[in-house]
């Protein structure tokens, strides 16, 4: 497992990840109403949920290569200190605009957080133990994902919107305090133990089809989420379910994913990467048709099990692979930005395009269009891994 130092280096960045998750996502179900009561429509919400994507995805591969040069710890510490200060300007925000240009600056934060925080564990991952350590990784993501709507509602509830801000502020200032005091200098981070030469440059991981492979089968998964997470809801409404209950199917599907990270991860190490990635995309497709032929509750559980059991069995290989990649390449924080990247833009054009498909011919085509997107993303998967896997081949002397 891992050494001694990196153990305490990994709870580190474990907690940081979690609080950084949890903390947005105690707020980002109240920013709508937050919104609406500053005197926002329709077109303002989604502008500010568009500035938070358009600030991360353009500037995520900047970041990550930066932390590849420069070194991790200043950009976890600044990424999570800035998310404390968008907590305090939540709480004084007074107008429509201002809420537009803090998610602005919380995307820039997440920019720094995300992908760099997920190099530094690549970094200290050890060589055949890249599933076991990732999975357990990103334990710290899902159960944020899984908590942290539930407890901004009963905060809500309780302290107010503000008081769930200030929530989101404290987590967020805690994670910062341990990146900088339990992180070690820059010039005793691990970034590059494995790694035998100088960071790969943009040119040449763009021209990579393994990393493409990667690449689209994340961005298929996380197009699946966009549809479940903005359509289930308003399916769920038909039903006359109540929204407690369509609350719980939703995080049951992250729920699933989370507890499976562990020992999925663990069969990840001991298997083909690429074929247990490939069946966990095959079960997500399965079951968007799930969401589609529901008709009720018990319908709508299943599928949710099912596409929580997917992602589960897709995931650890997945990220393994990124790992192994990064350090192949000496350039682990490029590979775990353009992943991030990758994740950020599923989930804002499955959103766009199911929501387009929804106005046209109602809500369940959204889901059919996922399961096909998915398939599609595991066609162009095994494609670009056969023609790496050729490509080696042919390198040989």
């Amino acid at each position: 497992m891992l050494a001694v130092a990196d153990r305490k280096v990994f709870a580190t960045l474990f907690f940081s990840i979690f609080s950084a998750v949890m903390g947005v996502g105690i707020v980002v179900p109240l920013i709508p109403i937050y919104a609406e009561s500053l005197g926002a429509g329709g077109l303002y919400i989604g502008f500010v949920f568009a500035s938070f994507s358009l600030s991360r995805s353009f500037l995520l591969p900047l970041f990550g290569k930066l932390s590849d040069k420069t070194g991790r710890k200043p950009y976890i510490f600044l990424g999570l200190f800035g998310y404390t200060l968008v907590s305090v300007a939540f709480i004084f925000s007074d107008s429509v605009q201002g809420l537009i240009v803090i998610r602005f600056f919380q995307g820039i934060a997440s920019a720094m957080v995300m992908p760099v925080v997920q190099a530094y564990v690549g970094d200290i991952t050890p060589e055949n133990m890249e599933g076991r350590v990732m999975g357990m990784f990103n334990m710290s993501m899902f159960i944020g994902l899984s908590i942290g709507p539930l407890a901004g509602g009963f905060i809500s509830d309780a302290l107010g919107m503000r008081g769930a801000f200030l929530c989101m502020g404290v987590l967020t200032f805690t994670g910062a305090l341990m990146s900088l005091l339990f992180l070690p200098p820059v010039k005793k981070e691990p970034a590059g133990r494995r790694a035998k030469q100088s960071p790969a440059g943009w040119g040449v991981l763009l021209k990579d089809p393994a990393l493409w492979a990667i690449l689209s089968l994340r961005f298929a998964h996380v197009f699946c989420i966009g549809v479940v997470w903005c359509f289930l809801p308003l399916m769920s409404k038909n039903f006359g379910l109540s929204t407690g209950t369509i609350g719980f199917l939703i995080m049951l599907g992250v729920f699933m994913s989370g507890i499976l990270q562990v020992p999925m991860g663990r069969v990840a190490d001991q298997v083909d990467k690429k074929k247990m990635a490939l069946l966990g995309a095959l079960i997500v497709a399965l079951d968007m048709l799930g969401y589609q032929w529901a008709r009720g509750f018990w319908g709508l559980l299943a599928a949710s099990i099912g596409f929580g059991l997917g992602g589960g069995i897709a995931m650890p290989p997945l990220m393994a692979m990124a790992v192994i990649k990064g350090a192949r390449t000496g350039a682990m924080g490029s590979v775990m930005s353009l992943l991030t990247l990758a994740h950020s833009l599923g989930m804002l054009f499955g959103a766009l395009s199911a929501g387009i498909l929804m106005d046209l011919y109602g809500v369940r085509q959204g889901f059919l269009l996922a399961a096909m997107f998915m398939l599609m993303g595991a066609v162009f998967f095994g494609t670009c891994s056969y023609l790496y896997k050729r490509r080696a081949q042919n390198d040989l002397p």
